[in-house]
Order: C-alpha cells, then structure tokens, then sequence
C-alpha cells in the first residue's frame, strides 16, 4: 500500500510540474507576443526656446517681464531709448515732403504768372532791339555826310548788339517756360523721392524694433540685462521658452528601426506621474545613424549605432519641462 501511495504522490508531483511548465511557456509565449507589439525607448523632453533680442542698437529704457513671467503674443518685453529713432524718423519724413513737392512743381511745369512774365520780358526787349536798329541806321547816315564822328557809330553798333544778345536770352528763357522741365530731370526727381520713402521706411522700421514683442505664447526662462545697460543689435536680452510644439528626443536602434514610421501611436510615461502618460505620435526619424548619446545609455552600449527620434507629444496644460527624461512606449505592428 505504501509503494502504491508513494507512486501516485511521485504521479501528481510529475503533472503538477508539467502543468507548471505549460503555463510558464503559454505565459513567455503571450508576454512575447504583447510585447512584440510595443516597443519602449527612453529619451528626454525637448522644448523649443527663442533667444529674443533688439534688431538696433541703443540704451535699454525698459525691461517690462521677468524670469518665470507668462507672456502672450503680441505683449512688449522690452524697449530701447526711442528719442534718436524718433529724431531720425522726422528728418526722413520732412525728406520725403521736400522730394515730393519738388516732383510735383517739376511735374506741374511753370506757372502762368511765370511764362507770362518771360513773355513781357521778351516783348521789352524786341522793342529795345527796334530802337537800337533804327537809330544805328541814322548814325550810319549822318556818317556818311561826317554829321557824327566814327565813335558816335561804334557806339550805336554795340549797343544794337547788346540789346540782340538780350533778346535771344529772354527768347530762350520764353521757350523754357513754355516747355517745363525735361523729362530726364522729373525722372531724376521721382528717383529723389523713392530714396527718400526708403528711408523713411528704415527710420520707421528701426523705432519699432527698438520693442522687443513676444513672437509666441511663452514663459520667460532667462533676463539677461538691466535698465540702462547699453546693448548691441542680436544680443540676448530674454530667453523664451514655447510650451508648443513639445516632443521627446529619444534613439532607436537599427533593428527596431524598420517597425516604426512616422504617424505611430505614442504614450510619454514620466517619472512624476507614471500612471498619467501623456498621448503623442511620432515624427521625425533621423535618415543617418549616430552613436548613441553618453546621456541615455550604459557605458557598454554607447558605441551602438541608433537613429533619432522625434515624438510630438499633447501637453495642454505644460507640464513637461525642458530635458525631463520619459519612457516611451510605441505601438507597433509585426
């Protein structure tokens, strides 16, 4: 009785461990079988910062936000002594009104006051011609019966000349009246007056960006200067972080790199509130392979060649910061 005992007690411990053996492999088979299905790559949050800054140079008259401040498009961060750009401003506006009247004068011609005037000037100077020729004529006559001396004749004969050279020059100035001004000369002029709206437009251009506007929606990590500093154009003042668009730089490797492309369902995991993923999809995939950052893996597998990663990730209520790591999850198929 005891041996029969003994060996069903060996038969059960046979089938308990074979059982064993068959849930163990059905459990493998499923585990691999779901996770097959996903794939997990660690990486880190990236947020897109803008380093803000005065197109001109000049004196900071106003530093109106501070680290940590939320601005909103459109809101003046900052703002340059105005008094030079609004001097230089004015002196290229009165350059466009001088250009501009001039144009129109030239474009206008002479006024009727003024060719009439020519004209007058014509009609007293023939007149003086007529005389002067007629008594030349006489002294040419008492000359010849020796009633006037030679001199007297010279005399006249430059005058008459004289009064002809007048003539001609009011005729002239008659016809340049009536004519108006050459057409190389207006052309000269609207020439004037395009530089001077040019430069207008810079003087304009220069006292609006002598504001520092926020481009986006953001906070502000970074203040870098004061009232009163002198600062160059292109030198950071602000620094403006963007809380969209926001993703997550993550690597992987080359052979997971054919089961993923751009589109893929995404779930963002942090260490602050793991049971709370953030929703994403992927974007951009690197084309060229890299080492693998010193930042994301072991000492041992640094050499490994891996391929960026961009995931776009929904963060409506900015939660994420700057270089946070997270645990993505992708959701791929065999």
């Amino acid at each position: 009785m005891k041996n029969l005992w003994g060996q069903n007690k060996i038969g059960k411990i046979i089938i308990g461990v074979a059982i064993l053996i068959l849930l163990m492999t059905a459990y493998l088979f499923v585990n691999n079988r779901l996770s097959n299905d996903k794939i997990i790559l660690q990486g880190n949050v990236d947020i897109r910062q803008v380093e803000l800054g005065f197109r001109v140079n000049g004196r900071v008259a106003e530093m109106r936000v501070d680290e940590g401040d939320f601005v909103k498009e459109g809101d003046v961060l900052a703002a340059l002594d105005k008094a030079s750009f609004i001097h230089a401003r004015d002196i290229a506006k009165g350059q466009v009104d001088q250009s501009s009247a001039s144009l129109k004068k030239m474009e206008a011609g002479n006024r009727i006051q003024e060719i009439e005037q020519a004209r007058a000037a014509v009609k007293e100077q023939e007149a003086a011609y007529e005389y002067a020729d007629k008594f030349l004529k006489r002294q040419e006559n008492l000359l010849k019966t020796r009633a006037v001396s030679q001199q007297a004749y010279d005399d006249a004969l430059a005058h008459k000349q004289e009064i002809e050279a007048k003539l001609k020059s009011v005729q002239e100035a008659l016809k340049l009246s009536e004519e108006g001004f050459r057409a190389e000369d207006i052309e000269a002029a609207r020439a004037d007056l395009a530089i001077a709206k040019a430069r207008l437009a810079n003087a304009e251009t220069d006292l609006k960006d002598a504001e520092i506007l926020a481009p986006k929606s953001g906070t502000i990590l970074t203040r870098v200067t004061e009232p009163g500093a002198i600062v160059g154009n292109g030198g950071t003042v602000y620094t403006l972080s963007l809380p969209n668009p926001v993703w997550v730089r993550a690597y992987v490797s080359e052979i997971d790199l054919g089961r993923i492309k751009p589109g893929i369902e995404a779930m963002v995991y942090t260490d602050t509130n793991p049971d709370k993923p953030f929703k994403g999809q992927t974007g951009f995939i690197s084309p060229k392979a890299e080492f693998t950052p010193k930042n994301i893996e072991t000492k041992e597998l640094r050499t490994n060649l891996v391929y960026r990663l961009r995931i776009i990730v929904e963060d409506t209520k900015s939660e994420l910061r700057q270089g946070m790591p997270v645990t993505v999850s992708l959701k791929v198929t065999n």
